[in-house]
């Protein structure tokens, strides 16, 4: 589990091919930047962008992950060097500063717009039709592994489909520690929906039956 609190930006060093063909994923080499890496071990997790990995190699600056092709296929932003937001696995010892996460990414969103507004920033974001059902006014969202509070949404169809676009305001800390400064519209994002909000959509399914 994590917060959605970003430790650290890194950096994707080297992306390399794992053996296996095309169907195989690749190994990911990360430089942790600020990211305290002395209580991480092999096989601990380490969610980046949003996407919880599990630590296969370790050195004194950085680590390795393994990136399977199905995770490569529902998620943005591991495949090309480039920096990515780092937090380490939440133990019972912290502060639980944002919310609830756990790591798995639940869709692709694009970005409609990313404009000043006054001294912070107004992100648009364009989500799948199918996470709609799951994202409230004030309610969290984890937008590329950053816990986030959703100012507005609105039900749309853009180009024929049904979207769901909701806004977000970044303050200047958070643009500042994270990668969200990098995003242009048309970028693409790794989505987690609130954790509560999947078990209620769960209940209320389930009970239907």
């Amino acid at each position: 589990m994590f917060t959605g609190i970003v430790a650290a930006v890194g950096n994707i060093n080297v992306v390399s091919p794992l053996a296996g063909g095309e169907e195989a994923g690749v190994r990911l080499q990360i430089d942790a930047g600020g990211l305290p890496l002395a209580d991480v071990a092999l096989g601990d997790s380490i969610a980046i962008n949003g996407a919880c990995m599990t630590v296969v190699d370790k050195t004194d600056s950085g680590f390795a992950v393994d990136v399977s092709r199905e995770s490569l296929s529902k998620t943005a932003g591991l495949d090309a060097p480039g920096e990515v937001n780092l937090e380490k696995a939440l133990t019972l010892a912290e502060r639980l500063g944002g919310h609830l996460v756990s790591g798995h990414v639940d869709g692709l969103g694009q970005v409609h717009s990313f404009e000043p507004v006054g001294e912070s920033r107004e992100l648009v974001i364009d989500a799948p039709w199918e996470l709609a059902k799951f994202l409230a006014y004030k309610g969290s969202v984890v937008v590329n592994g950053v816990s986030l509070t959703v100012n507005r949404v609105d039900d749309l169809a853009v180009d024929g489909a049904k979207v769901c676009r909701f806004s977000i305001n970044l303050i200047p800390h958070t643009i500042e520690v994270t990668t969200l400064k990098h995003l242009r519209a048309g970028s693409k994002v790794n989505l987690e929906i609130d954790l509560i909000a999947r078990y209620v959509e769960r209940m209320l399914s389930a009970s239907k039956v």
